[in-house]
C-alpha cells in the first residue's frame, strides 16, 4: 500500500468575477502581500498557503443569502488568525468591509470570532485564539 503524508496546505483558490476589484480588496483593504497578479490568476503570500485568485467566475445572484456559514454543499471560507481580531473588526469596518458577524466569544471553540464577506460574498472569518476556563 502506498504511504504519503500531506506536509501543509499549499493554496487556496477562489474564483473572482472581477480581478482588480477583488485584487484591491486582498491587497489594499485586507492588507495581504501580493505575489503577482494577472487578467486571470494572481498569488497572495498568506503565510505558508498561497491565496490564489481566478479570473472568469460568474456573479454569484445571491450571496450570503443564506447569512454566516450557511452549511451548503460545495462552498467555503477563508479563515485567519489573529491577535487582535476587535482591532481587526474597527480596522477593516472602517475601510468599508461589510461583516455578517461582529466580534463574538466562541467559548466551546476557544475564540472570538468575527466574519466579514469579500466583494463576491466570500465568508473571510478573522479569529483571536482566548483562553478556555
Amino acid at each position: 500500500m502506498l504511504k504519503f503524508e500531506f506536509k501543509k496546505l499549499d493554496y487556496v483558490m477562489v474564483m473572482v468575477e472581477n480581478m482588480n476589484r477583488s485584487v484591491e480588496f486582498y491587497r489594499d483593504v485586507l492588507g495581504i502581500p501580493l505575489k503577482f497578479t494577472s487578467d486571470s490568476w494572481t498569488e497572495f503570500n498568506a503565510g505558508t498557503t498561497t491565496l490564489a485568485l481566478h479570473g472568469g467566475g460568474r456573479p454569484n445572484s445571491n450571496p450570503n443569502q443564506e447569512g454566516p456559514h450557511s452549511n451548503l454543499a460545495g462552498t467555503a471560507s477563508i479563515g485567519f488568525n489573529v491577535e487582535d481580531v476587535q482591532a481587526v473588526y474597527e480596522h477593516l469596518k472602517a475601510k468599508g468591509v461589510k461583516f455578517m458577524l461582529q466580534p463574538t466569544s466562541r467559548q466551546n471553540e476557544g475564540i472570538l470570532l468575527a466574519v466579514a464577506t469579500d466583494p463576491d460574498g466570500l465568508e473571510i472569518s478573522f479569529a483571536q485564539q482566548i483562553k478556555q476556563e
